[in-house]
């Protein structure tokens, strides 16, 4: 929640690239850290924007740029995965960084998808991203810090499952 990984960095720009996506909508930004890819839905006016994660301090963080940013959303800090939200998109950042995450997340996000509702990953190639089933919608160059990544800056694109 400290930084802004690569990958929901590069959601966040395509949601201010492409406010389409989420205008109008009910949006979930899923292990959301500091908020920053729920505080690009917020701008680019979707219709209820909730930024889960189940660490408080995040949730601390999300409220206090929620502030500095002057958006609104609501924040839900207990675990969602296997529940049914009315999220009609949900914005996933960085989860696939170890087997274990991917595995319990993919299936659920999967899931999600085949009820028809948009799920767009941000990731910055990690190992645990399938690429089968799933389909590039943009690419960005995101800078990082050596604290967290191997690199100051990654190469992150934004998938979608594919029809």
């Amino acid at each position: 929640w400290a930084f802004a990984w690569a990958g929901g960095q590069a959601l966040a720009r395509y949601i201010l690239d492409n406010p389409k996506s989420v205008a109008g909508r009910r949006v979930l930004d899923f292990g959301a850290g500091s908020g920053l890819v729920a505080i690009a839905a917020a701008m680019s006016n979707a219709f209820d924007v909730t930024a889960a994660d189940i660490d408080p301090v995040a949730g601390q963080a999300m409220d206090l740029n929620m502030k500095l940013n002057d958006v609104w959303f609501d924040i839900e800090l207990e675990d969602v995965v296997g529940t049914v939200g009315d999220w009609e998109v949900l914005l996933v950042g960085d989860v696939c960084y170890d087997k274990e995450m991917a595995d319990r997340m993919l299936p659920w996000l999967r899931d999600q998808h085949k009820k028809g509702r948009s799920v767009l990953l941000g990731d910055p190639g990690r190992f645990y991203l399938p690429s089968m089933g799933l389909e590039p919608l943009a690419s960005y160059h995101a800078e990082t810090t050596g604290v967290m990544e191997d690199s100051d800056l990654r190469n992150a694109r934004v998938w979608r499952f594919a029809a």
